[in-house]
């Protein structure tokens, strides 16, 4: 088939979880389809990184990005629009264009909108089969259920109801719809059309790289690794520095946390108890970092989607202590593939038990590995084109006269 593949993040370098998801993505498609990826990008790519996507898709186009503005003149219009303010504002009419002008003289067999960004330009392509890939909806949705306060219930309950309004009647044109855990799934059916396939394509790892990885333990070593510019990194690390790692160290001095990412713009003066925490930065290398940890730490408490974080300490044997929020998504056996602890102390407890018992590191290492095979983007990226052959496929054969064009 021939795919267009619309892509909120330019996913080279793979250095967050989206990339990463993508690039995966865009891998296994290309092995078995023509793709064209027509991409945003925050500034203009270097030319090694578009070289690197074009061996695996046919043409590689993009269009610099425009965050979301929400004092505008066109995120305010946006109150009285029907499409939620965020797509409204940050509509690219450069980028409907590219779409146009691709759709138009290539005639692609689907069209693949990567999240809710790029689902504007998807609808631009009348008449080939539309996929609405990776749409993730706990976040708006739990800022809703989770509002406290009549008006800041009233603000988020109107912004998930705009949402939902608009996937109902945007999605009617699709074909299908992926998501990444069951919670997605279940979430993603009550919002979108009762006839429109809702399929899970969970996030992964490259299994056998990671395991390849040899890293040296550090005794004593504990890992974070999240960016904490993404807000629910940071407040998970606040919360652990709060309440949970001073009695950690009180109890085993030695206790070392690193937490990996750029710090830039991040206000890190804000995170308490800092004391035997070392800030990395940006590395080149991740997995070499984290498999010289003892063990890895997912205390999350907001955010929604799979955390890769935890596949990638699983494959590389490193040991996880998470909360239920650190796992959610993922098929896990608790206290045999990871140790889950919602309450402070009882976190505590469990790090502390992996710091000091090198037996219970091994027993969950090893099942760990056996665990994270089960999120191999090998195995994901054939199921993701098993489901395109078998779902979108047989519509894209049907005859039907093409047409594009027109502003969302």
């Amino acid at each position: 088939m021939r795919i267009l593949f619309l892509s909120r993040w330019f996913p080279f370098p793979a250095d967050n979880g989206s990339k990463i998801r993508i690039y995966n993505l865009l891998k296994s498609l290309g092995s078995e389809h023509e793709v064209v990826l027509l991409s945003f990008v925050d500034e203009p790519p270097p030319s090694t990184s578009v070289q690197t996507l074009q061996t695996i898709c046919s043409r590689v186009e993009t269009v610099v990005y425009r965050g979301f503005r929400a004092h505008s003149v066109r995120a305010r219009l946006g109150f009285l629009s029907p499409m939620p303010r965020s797509l409204l504002d940050t509509f690219s009419a450069e980028m409907a264009d590219k779409v146009n002008r691709v759709a138009c003289a290539w005639r692609p067999d689907c069209v693949i909108a990567s999240q809710l960004d790029m689902i504007p330009y998807a609808v631009l392509v009348k008449d080939a089969p539309k996929i609405a890939e990776e749409i993730e909806l706990t976040i708006p949705y739990e800022a809703y259920a989770q509002a406290s306060g009549l008006a800041a219930r009233l603000r988020k309950g109107l912004t998930w109801w705009k949402l939902s309004a608009y996937l109902r009647r945007t999605l009617s044109t699709f074909h299908l719809c992926t998501v990444v855990s069951s919670q997605e799934q279940r979430l993603a059916r009550k919002v979108t059309p009762p006839t429109l396939p809702v399929v899970v394509i969970p996030n992964g790892v490259d299994v056998q790289s990671l395991q390849s990885v040899r890293s040296e333990p550090q005794p004593d070593v504990l890992i974070y690794s999240g960016a904490l510019s993404y807000y629910a990194n940071f407040d998970a690390m606040h919360f652990f520095l709060s309440e949970m790692f001073p009695q950690i160290v009180e109890r085993a001095p030695k206790t070392q946390l690193l937490i990996t990412g750029s710090t830039k713009g991040v206000p890190i003066e804000q995170l308490p108890n800092r004391e035997n925490v070392v800030f990395t930065g940006y590395v080149d290398d991740i997995s070499a970092v984290v498999g010289s940890s003892w063990a890895s730490i997912a205390p999350l408490r907001l955010g929604g989607g799979t955390r890769v974080k935890v596949i990638e300490s699983l494959a590389l044997g490193v040991p996880v202590v998470a909360t239920a929020k650190g796992v959610e998504g993922l098929e896990l056996k608790r206290n045999e593939e990871v140790l889950v602890a919602d309450t402070p102390q009882d976190f505590i407890e469990a790090t502390l038990a992996l710091l000091a018992n090198p037996d219970l590191r091994t027993r969950l290492s090893f099942a760990g590995r056996r665990a994270a095979s089960r999120y191999d983007w090998n195995r994901i990226g054939k199921h993701f084109n098993q489901t395109l052959t078998e779902m979108v496929a047989p519509v894209s054969m049907k005859e039907a006269p093409f047409v594009s064009g027109g502003q969302a």
